[in-house]
């Protein structure tokens, strides 16, 4: 929670666009930066607008117009991907207003708001302050509807009881993952507000999306839900919980963006069987799939076998039209054996290789080194099972066209 300092020093900075100016034009280590800048501005400025100035920098491959936005590395850190942010909105209803818990600096809060209306509530009076000013940005910039009010609330979450959270209709709730802590915590209990509070919010009646972390312990804390996995480019950034009206009629869904792909499916009920080895392609799935437990229903869908039953990598003598898995030609299979994996490479030796391993403990940079460099095209090594028995599959990455 802040005070009014927090508030007055935000404030302050807002008022002194010029230090942003100043510290992007100086070099040089960042003791000397701020002994020049204080020869101008007070020091609690200085080593604040150098902060905002650092998450701003970060910010600008991760949030749009993220070089104008108000944020704290916290803050940054637990923000929502715009892209996600986009897709989940979406699947809000048009026109009716939608209550964001936990706020933070807005981004969730900016998506809704293409939707309808919005309160944000934060018990961070500063924090509803800097998402009224990346909302006024995002608007600026015309990616942000003006036509949707926005009302921000200052409050404690955690002292919403079901009946008040019934009563709002259409939640997003985004619990602190990193309460006193420097890295984002994996297991429910350690969330702010408290697991038991998140279940009671999800049965309370009310309607929305619960947002958890992908490698978090959410199996089985959730039941009648459904469980969004949604990765972008390739990483797997948010395990979201629908509940509610806006819950599908399965257990889990994986979501594959920028494309928009998706499937659900309840786990148990598909079937991939385990074929006695590689076929002409192998396939790499995306961690929203994995993570989901919908590797079994992607295979089915496109008739693919598994290698073995504790690994994730699938195969089939075709190319399948998905997002979902990434394809390799295989090239041969070898013994889990360094010198013959060496030995069968020395004939055509490679620029690079990229090395991949889900259960077999591999020392990638170390397998690496070892291999014989040459000028061939990149080659993949899967260093995994077939039926149980550890292998190496070589393997060529598939791109669309060969």
């Amino acid at each position: 929670m802040s005070d009014s300092r927090d508030l007055k020093l935000l404030n302050r900075l807002r008022d002194n666009a010029q230090l942003f100016e100043d510290i992007r034009s100086e070099s040089g280590s960042e003791l000397a930066r701020q002994e020049r800048l204080r020869a101008t501005y007070e020091a609690d400025l200085v080593v604040a607008g150098l902060s905002l100035e650092d998450c701003r920098s970060r910010a600008a491959s991760r949030l749009p117009d993220g070089d104008r936005l108000w944020l704290t590395a916290k803050s940054l850190q637990q923000a929502t991907a715009w892209e996600v942010a986009l897709h989940k909105a979406a699947r809000f209803p048009e026109g009716e207003r939608v209550t964001d818990l936990c706020s933070g600096v807005g981004v969730d809060t900016a998506a809704l708001l293409n939707r309808g209306p919005v309160t944000s509530v934060d018990i961070d009076e500063a924090m509803l302050l800097r998402a009224k000013w990346n909302l006024e940005a995002w608007r600026n910039a015309s990616r942000v509807s003006s036509g949707h009010e926005w009302t921000p609330e200052q409050g404690d979450v955690c002292q919403l009881g079901p009946a008040e959270l019934a009563g709002m209709g259409l939640l997003h709730v985004d619990p602190d993952r990193r309460v006193n802590r420097d890295r984002a915590a994996k297991r429910l209990e350690q969330y702010s507000p408290k697991l038991e509070w998140m279940q009671e919010a999800v049965t309370s009646g009310a309607s929305g999306a619960l947002k958890l972390g992908p490698a978090s312990n959410f199996q089985q804390k959730f039941p009648g839900t459904e469980i969004e996995l949604i990765s972008l480019h390739g990483e797997c950034r948010e395990a979201t919980v629908w509940f509610g009206d806006l819950a599908g009629p399965h257990s889990f869904r994986a979501t594959s963006l920028p494309t928009g792909e998706t499937v659900s499916g309840d786990p148990l009920q598909a079937w991939c069987p385990i074929v006695d080895g590689p076929q002409e392609y192998i396939f790499d799935p995306d961690p929203a799939i994995v993570r989901s437990g919908l590797l079994d229903t992607i295979g089915e869908m496109h008739s693919m076998g598994r290698l073995d039953g504790g690994d994730e990598y699938l195969t089939s003598g075709g190319l399948p039209e998905t997002a979902f898995l990434t394809s390799y030609f295989v090239e041969a299979t070898l013994p889990n054996n360094m010198r013959k994996v060496k030995n069968h490479l020395r004939d055509d030796p490679c620029r690079d290789y990229e090395i991949k391993c889900r259960h077999v403990k591999v020392d990638a940079t170390k397998v690496r080194r070892s291999l014989p460099v040459g000028k061939g095209p990149l080659k993949t090594l899967f260093f995994l099972r077939v039926n149980g028995r550890a292998r190496v599959i070589l393997a060529r990455r598939v791109t669309r066209g060969d």
